[in-house]
């Protein structure tokens, strides 16, 4: 199938996880119905950078992945590297344009989407070119999702979500990838027990920052059942990673990573509950077209 290594290429199915970003961020800032057009081009905004992120990581990564991964599109000469470096420059500049549509509305425009999906740009070409290899490559991969959930909450009202309520939401899901990326490091070869499990209490760390997300919102708007949730979600994720870290064959690494990966999702919908009741589990609608590319688009 023609279309398939272009699947590959952008890693369709972990795209869901970049919309799921975008809409924790606009329930958290009240904006997903109030300022539906608004929303809408922030959703393709981020899907599109994210699309961009991927395939700037395998024309930076062409080298390796000749030696270690040459099924890849790029390396197995599927796709021409000349047309990767046209479609991420396209979806670079697409994703960017519609963070500037987001920011119009009848009374005038707000530049902050713009910004924030400028700077996400900048971040991730740092990344992918440069900063992916090395001790801060996990930091960078999480700063991105830091400004993605950022670019979700950009047409948020100050009266509505604080700028430190923000950063908080922003912090919970960057620190997640910070962890979910430092797990992934060696994916494709043996991993140290160590490094796993020091990647493994970073996705902790990140699980009870999101339980705090409840302290800054209004007595009683929180659903009891939001704490049982989340530790559920941590049990999810847990039990490949442990397993995992048991056995740090790539395999193993490899199915808990893409479960840690796809289940941003879940981690998603949960601390939207804290903002939009039990309705925000909705995104979790989201991962059945994830799971379902999944069998034929590889993830990590």
């Amino acid at each position: 199938m023609r279309l398939l290594p272009y699947a590959q290429l952008l890693r369709l199915p972990n795209v869901f996880t970049a919309i799921g970003d975008v809409l924790l961020g606009a329930l958290a800032a009240g904006t997903l119905l109030t300022r539906p057009f608004g929303s809408a081009a922030l959703v393709i905004a981020s899907s599109c950078l994210y699309c961009a992120g991927m395939v700037w990581n395998d024309y930076f990564d062409l080298a390796v992945d000749r030696k270690e991964r040459p099924f890849r599109p790029l390396p197995s000469g599927k796709l021409s590297v000349t047309t990767a470096r046209w479609l991420g420059v396209a979806l670079l500049v697409v994703g960017v344009g519609f963070a500037v549509v987001a920011g119009g509305t009848s009374d005038g425009w707000s530049s902050e989407p713009a910004i924030i999906a400028g700077t996400l740009v900048a971040a991730i070409l740092y990344y992918d070119g440069w900063l992916k290899h090395t001790p801060i490559g996990p930091i960078s991969m999480g700063a991105c999702r830091f400004l993605n959930i950022l670019l979700g909450t950009s047409l948020a009202d100050p009266g509505t979500l604080s700028a430190g309520h923000r950063l908080h939401l922003a912090l919970v899901i960057g620190l997640y990838i910070v962890g979910v990326t430092w797990f992934a490091r060696n994916e494709a070869g043996r991993s140290l027990p160590a490094h796993l499990r020091g990647a493994a209490a970073v996705m902790l760390a990140a699980l009870l920052l999101g339980l705090a997300l409840a302290a800054r919102r209004p007595e009683g708007t929180v659903p009891v059942a939001f704490p049982f949730l989340l530790t559920g979600f941590g049990f999810l994720i847990g039990i490949t990673a442990l397993k995992a870290i048991a056995e740090p064959e790539p395999k193993n690494v490899q199915i808990a990573v893409k479960r840690c990966t796809l289940g941003l999702v879940v981690f998603d919908a949960i601390l939207a509950t804290a903002y939009a009741g039990l309705g925000g589990l909705l995104i979790i609608l989201l991962l059945p077209p994830a799971l379902i590319l999944g069998r034929r688009v590889y993830s990590t």
